[in-house]
C-alpha cells in the first residue's frame, strides 16, 4: 500500500485549538477561574446532573474518570495542572453549555470542551474511558445539549464587533466574509444562531465547479487541507496498530459494498474551524445509500506511544470509529463507477446533518450539497475503487512540511479519472 500523509498536530493547525500550548493553558485558567468565582451558585444542566448520577452509580465509570484526571499525560507538555476533581471537570463542562466560541486570532479555542478534555484524552485511563460505551452515551447527550444552545438565538451574543467578536474587522478578514451570504445591515447579519453563522454558504459565483461538463474530473466534497493519500486498501486492516492502515470493512461500517473498494484509494483531508463546513458531491452520480453511523468523540488513537495522543496520528483512525456520514454515489462515468464520501466527525463536532433529499434513486450534478457538519468540521474520506483514479492534482498532495499550504477549495479540481475502465476496475 502506497501512502502519502501529511503531518502536524491537525486540531491546532485547522485551527480548533491555539497553535500555542501556553495560550491553551490561558484560555483553561480562565475558564476555570470564571467558574470557580462563581462557586456552586450555578445550577447545573439536567444532563450533568445525570452525568453525575451515572458516574456515581457505577464504579467503572468512577474509577475511569477519576483515574484520567489522577494521570499524568504522556505527552502534553503542561506546565500546572488545571483538572483536580470529577466534580470541578462537570462543573467545567457545564460552563461551556451556556457559551459559543469567540474569536481570537491564533488563540482560539473553537472546541472548549476538546480544550478541557484534552489532558484526560492523553491518559492511559482516557483512552479507556473515551471508548467506554456508557462514557461516550453520555458525552453524545452533552454534546446534544451544547448543539441545542448553538442553535438558538442566545446564542448570537458572539456576534458582536468587539475584538472577540466575529463581526470585528479583523474576524471578518480572517474568515473571508464577504464571500459568504449575510446581511450586513442587519445586527446578527441575519443568522438565526451561531449553528446557522458557522454553517454559512458562499455566494453564487465564489466556488464554482470545476469542468461541470466532464465526469472525468472530480472535484473536492469539502474546503479541506489534505491529510492522506493511500493505494491498494484491504477490506479489514489493524487501523489501531501503528501508522493506522485504513480498514474499508471498519470505515464503511460493514456496508454490502465493501468488496467494490477492496485495493481501491482512500483520500483524507482535514477542515479549518474558520472555513466552509459544507460537503457536495465530487461526481454526477446516482445516491445508492446515505446513512449516518454512530461512533465516539473523544476517543484517540493509542498505538504508537507518547505521539499518538497527538491528533495528526489519530485522523485515521478517527474515520473507523468517529461519528460519521457515510454517502454512497454511482457516478455517471463507468470508470469511477461506485464510490464513498465520509465526513467524519471529531471531538465536539460529530454532528453530521445530510440533506434529506438523497435517497436512493436521487440524482446528484458535480459539486451539488450533499449536507454539513452541525458546528464546523472535521475531517473527510473520498473512498475509490481499483483502478478508478489517474492521478491527483498537485494542491491535493498533503504537504507536511508547509503549515501554511491552504486548502483545497470546495469544488476545485481533486483528481481525474481513468480514460478507458480496466478488467479491475469493472468487478
Amino acid at each position: 500500500m502506497a501512502d502519502y500523509l501529511g503531518g502536524g498536530d491537525v486540531n491546532r493547525r485547522a485551527g480548533w485549538l491555539p497553535q500555542e500550548q501556553d495560550d491553551l493553558e490561558s484560555w483553561l485558567a480562565g475558564h476555570r477561574d470564571r467558574v470557580e468565582a462563581r462557586g456552586g451558585n450555578v445550577a447545573l444542566h439536567p444532563v450533568i446532573i445525570e452525568f453525575q448520577i451515572l458516574i456515581d452509580s457505577d464504579p467503572v465509570v468512577r474509577m475511569y474518570m477519576n483515574e484520567m484526571i489522577a494521570q499524568v499525560p504522556v505527552s502534553k507538555p503542561y506546565t500546572k495542572r488545571h483538572l483536580e476533581s470529577v466534580e470541578q471537570l462537570l462543573r467545567l463542562i457545564n460552563e461551556v453549555l451556556t457559551m459559543a466560541p469567540e474569536f481570537s486570532e491564533g488563540s482560539m479555542v473553537t472546541t472548549p470542551l476538546a480544550g478541557i478534555l484534552d489532558w484526560t484524552m492523553g491518559t492511559p485511563a482516557g483512552f479507556a474511558a473515551y471508548r467506554d460505551p456508557r462514557i461516550n452515551a453520555m458525552l453524545g447527550k452533552i454534546l446534544t445539549a451544547w448543539g441545542e444552545f448553538l442553535s438558538g438565538p442566545d446564542s448570537l451574543y458572539v456576534l458582536n464587533d468587539s475584538p472577540a467578536g466575529w463581526k470585528s474587522e479583523r474576524a471578518q478578514e480572517v474568515v473571508g466574509m464577504n464571500q459568504y451570504e449575510h446581511r450586513p445591515e442587519e445586527e446578527f447579519w441575519g443568522f438565526a444562531s451561531w449553528n446557522d453563522f458557522f454553517t454559512r454558504r458562499f455566494k453564487a459565483g465564489q466556488r464554482p465547479v470545476a469542468s461541470p461538463d466532464d465526469d472525468k474530473v472530480i472535484v473536492s466534497a469539502c474546503e479541506s487541507t489534505p491529510y492522506g493519500i493511500s493505494t491498494n486498501v484491504q477490506r479489514r486492516s489493524r487501523f489501531w496498530i501503528k501508522s493506522q492502515p485504513y480498514s474499508l470493512e471498519d470505515m464503511l461500517a460493514n456496508d454490502e459494498s465493501v468488496e467494490k473498494f477492496v485495493g481501491g484509494t482512500v483520500y483524507q483531508a482535514f477542515l479549518s474551524a474558520l472555513n466552509y463546513h459544507r460537503w457536495h458531491s465530487p461526481v454526477a452520480g446516482t445516491i445508492v445509500r446515505a446513512f449516518v453511523q454512530p461512533g465516539t468523540y473523544f476517543s484517540e488513537a493509542d498505538s504508537e506511544g507518547a505521539d499518538a495522543v497527538e491528533p495528526k496520528n489519530s485522523q485515521a483512525y478517527l474515520a473507523h470509529v468517529a461519528a460519521r456520514a457515510i454517502i454512497l454515489i454511482q457516478a455517471d462515468d463507468p470508470v469511477i463507477g461506485l464510490m464513498a464520501v465520509v465526513p467524519v466527525g471529531m471531538v465536539e463536532v460529530s454532528s453530521c446533518v445530510i440533506d434529506p433529499k438523497l435517497t436512493a434513486g436521487h440524482h446528484v450534478d458535480k459539486g451539488e450539497e450533499l449536507g454539513y457538519f452541525q458546528f464546523g468540521g472535521s475531517t473527510e474520506c473520498l473512498v475509490f475503487r481499483p483502478g478508478a483514479i489517474e492521478g491527483f492534482s498537485l494542491t491535493a498532495l498533503p504537504q507536511p512540511h508547509d503549515p501554511a499550504a491552504g486548502p483545497v477549495l470546495v469544488r476545485s479540481q481533486l483528481a481525474t479519472a481513468r480514460m478507458a475502465a480496466t478488467p479491475l476496475a469493472l468487478h
